[in-house]
């Protein structure tokens, strides 16, 4: 854990999270092309477009759109509760831990994950507070973590 880390910027905030969207792509596109085989094989109601038969759209918003929701959840939880840094975030330097400056326990990760969807809700608004003092996004105040930055040689740490 960093002792006395300064906060994480706007833009390494940014950044880490495209690095880290590009995974969760992945995953999206794998879990959907699972999903699109094995739903054929289910009986649930399909419909015909162009002569191709698909899943019932309403379904899709009722099963794969929640499912998807839950897969990147369990994807930053895993990684915050593991150490604190996703892929993205190691590459920028960043780490989330408690503000107290232990790790990331359980609600935490629900809380910031639920809150950093509000934050796009908002249009990104919820980022824009890490410009304001004390530097941290409506996500780490809403779940009572900070995101801060690790130094490039290493000190600070304990």
């Amino acid at each position: 854990m960093i002792e006395n880390a300064r906060p994480a910027g706007l833009i390494k905030r940014l950044m880490a999270l495209v690095y880290d969207g590009f995974l969760v792509l992945a995953l999206w596109f794998i879990t959907a092309g699972i999903f699109v085989i094995v739903y054929n094989h289910t009986g649930l109601p399909t419909q015909e477009i162009n002569g191709v038969t698909r899943a019932d759209p309403m379904v899709l918003k009722g099963v794969l759109f929640p499912l998807l929701l839950v897969e990147t959840w369990a994807f930053y939880a895993w990684f915050w509760l593991h150490g604190g840094q996703t892929l993205g975030m190691r590459a920028w330097r960043l780490q989330i831990r408690d503000y107290r400056g232990g790790p990331v326990r359980f609600w935490q990760t629900l809380a910031r994950f639920a809150a950093a969807g509000v934050s796009w809700l908002m249009l990104g608004a919820g980022y824009l507070v890490v410009l304001v003092h004390p530097h941290q996004t409506l996500h780490d105040r809403l779940s009572l973590t900070a995101t801060v930055e690790i130094p490039k040689n290493g000190k600070g740490r304990s």
